[in-house]
């Protein structure tokens, strides 16, 4: 995953030296394989590359192209293939990514961002309209943020460079921090205000005159496919889901895969290996990687990735996760946590993955991110309920009711209201208890931030788009929030990839019958048919894994004297995010065992040692918190588009 920097002085200042040179010693870690640059007419782009694939490294970047535009990119294109067939000579089969990236800008402008499969983020310069063009992935896979201000323009992959020499302290994006209290923040929101994301899938249009953000990809809620038998519908998954490996496959060195025990890794793993029996993958071999807690009752997880490795014929990495490593306090002295996410120590367990990453040689990690969200770990037979009721199939739907109360174990009539009130406003039912704001946030706080609280909660529409596309397009909303807030790794770099995201999949998920992927009795039915024989049965058929929560309450325990201090002045009460009286009455309930929202709460304490931090550098100008509205315009704005988007949809697929 190589790092991009970018300052364009709208006046033609070329960029100070030692600003850039302070640039670079940020992120010259995140890119060990060299530094290019360019600069002309008030223009400075840096570029750190991370070489994963053997085309990268012949790569020249920034990458001027013909028209004397200049790109820089970051990714992995998957269906490069396709692409050199379509656009022909010059490129050869073995033409670097961006070198097919740049020919199909050159081609087709913003209109080729729909048609780049993989995982990516770019930045196009073109001094002809004294324009720049900012894009990522469909997915959001990779960061790009960008600060706008009245003479200038500053882009980057990570934060840190537009945060740590912005010259000025910064106040707080209140709505930012709400979501990280939930299912975090909008995709468009940083923590700090008048610094952006580029949000999924869109790209920006920024010129002196101020920025555009284009949707330039939907999902196709128009698409469907029917089959007549479950065997073609498991057949085509199989297809989609072994080229979903393969792409994330394509690697120089041996690829790391985290195994977990659960059905999502050890489905990657289990077809990763017979991706690379058939001879269609790059690297020489597969590792794993497994982390247990022989002290947690409910996690027990050694038994099922040993079936996996029994199955391989060989042991991966085996990392143990103490109860208490929980919670590892403070930073090192020299370091800067951007979000929250990026605060904390280095834990025994951390160390012990690094050493692995160094011993296999690899700079790519396969996650089972998304698995359990898109392909029906949650056993609801709401969605496919929603769909009977839009589209007026009373006998199926009298039958399935049927069928899933007696799956329950609850009457009928109750599933019925369940699903008659997903089409109603929150306002009138209200949300799910599991979307409800903790006790400890203050009033005046959770009033002003309900959206961000609540997971940008929306009822499902009668009319347009089915409720279970609704529904996998929200879950989609979900995971693209998720990898916004993951942090770039370092100290060992490496690329994340994410098989269950890749767009192929997804669309061929949304486009499924509900009842393929859920059925009564048979959580995850497509994944569990057409993988048996291929993933161990003890994997495919084990019951669905427990919720933790003795380890984070006992490692609160333990930890009391130290939490006890930091509930003593919290940080986040000056803003009025958090009422300290009713979060230490939660610690201590914690302490002695009891059950608290233990998510919510542990990202309040991590919000609370990234806020002091922001404080003891400077950052922020005491602890002022605004609401910008940035991302309800955005959102106004983005529904707009979906409301026209019949056009959109059409040309994106």
């Amino acid at each position: 995953m190589s790092v991009q920097f970018g300052r364009w002085h709208f006046e033609g200042q070329p960029a100070v030296s030692d600003y850039l040179e302070k640039v670079s010693g940020v992120l010259a870690p995140y890119g060990p394989d060299g530094r290019s640059s360019y600069a002309k007419d008030g223009v400075g782009i840096l570029y750190f590359a991370f070489h994963t694939t053997k085309e990268s490294r012949v790569e020249i970047q920034p990458h001027l192209l013909k028209s004397g535009a200049v790109l820089t990119w970051d990714g992995r294109l998957d269906n490069r293939a396709e692409l050199i067939g379509l656009l022909g000579a010059p490129l050869s089969t073995g033409a670097p990514d961006v070198a097919v990236v740049a020919a199909a800008y050159e081609r087709w402008g913003t209109g080729c961002l729909a048609k780049l499969i993989g995982d990516w983020a770019l930045s196009v310069w073109n001094p002809h309209d004294r324009s720049l063009v900012l894009a990522k992935d469909p997915i959001g896979t990779r960061h790009l943020f960008y600060s706008m201000e009245n003479d200038q323009i500053t882009w980057c992959t990570l934060l840190d460079p537009l945060v740590l020499f912005a010259g000025k302290t910064f106040e707080l994006e209140e709505e930012y921090i709400a979501g990280w209290f939930s299912f975090f923040p909008d995709t468009r929101l940083t923590p700090y205000v008048g610094i952006r994301a580029v949000p999924p899938p869109h790209f920006v249009r920024i010129t002196p005159g101020g920025e555009v953000a284009t949707r330039y990809w939907d999902l196709n809620p128009r698409k469907r496919i029917s089959y007549r038998t479950d065997s073609e519908y498991e057949e085509h998954f199989r297809t989609v889901f072994a080229t979903a490996v393969e792409r994330r496959l394509r690697c120089q060195s041996p690829v790391l895969a985290e195994l977990s025990g659960g059905m999502d890794s050890s489905s990657i793993v289990c077809m990763a290996d017979l991706v690379i029996r058939a001879g269609a993958a790059e690297p020489a071999r597969l590792e794993t990687v497994s982390y247990y807690d022989d002290t947690e009752p409910d996690w027990n997880e050694r038994p099922y990735f040993t079936k996996v490795e029994e199955k391989r014929g060989r042991a991966g990495c085996h990392i143990s996760v103490r109860p208490e490593d929980s919670f590892k306090w403070g930073l090192e002295p020299d370091q800067f946590a951007a979000t929250p996410g990026s605060s904390g120590s280095p834990t025994e367990a951390t160390r012990a993955f690094a050493a692995c990453l160094a011993a296999q040689g690899s700079r790519v990690v396969l996650s089972g991110i998304g698995g359990d969200e898109v392909l029906g770990g949650v056993p609801t037979p709401i969605p496919e309920l929603a769909d009977l009721l839009a589209e007026a199939r009373i006998r199926a739907l009298a039958h399935q009711l049927k069928a899933w109360a007696l799956d329950k174990r609850r009457p009928w009539p109750n599933l019925l209201v369940e699903a008659v009130r997903e089409f109603m406003p929150p306002a009138l039912v209200g949300i799910p208890k599991y979307m409800r704001p903790a006790a400890w946030l203050n009033r005046n706080f959770v009033g002003r931030n309900r959206a961000a609280l609540s997971g940008y909660y929306s009822r499902v529409t009668l009319f347009g788009a089915r409720p279970s596309f609704q529904e996998s397009a929200s879950t989609l909303d979900a995971l693209r929030r998720q990898l916004a807030c993951s942090v770039l790794p370092c100290a060992p770099c490496y690329e994340k990839r994410y098989p269950y995201l890749d767009r192929d999949l997804l669309e061929f998920i949304c486009a499924l019958p509900r009842e393929q992927l859920v059925r009564p009795g048979q959580r995850r039915s497509l994944m569990r048919r057409a993988l048996a024989g291929i993933v161990p049965d003890e994997v495919l058929h084990r019951k669905r894994k427990a919720f933790l929560s003795r380890s984070p309450t006992r490692a609160i325990s333990n930890e009391w004297p130290t939490l006890a201090q930091i509930s003593q002045q919290l940080s986040s009460s000056a803003p009025g995010i958090v009422d300290a009286k009713a979060f230490r009455a939660a610690l201590e309930e914690a302490s002695r065992g009891q059950v608290v929202p233990i998510v919510t709460l542990t990202r309040t304490l991590g919000i609370e040692l990234w806020l002091r931090g922001l404080i003891r550098r400077g950052i922020v100008d005491g602890m002022r918190c605004v609401r910008t509205g940035a991302s309800q315009m955005f959102a106004e704005r983005n529904l707009l588009e979906r409301q026209l988007s019949g056009e959109i949809v059409q040309r994106s697929h």
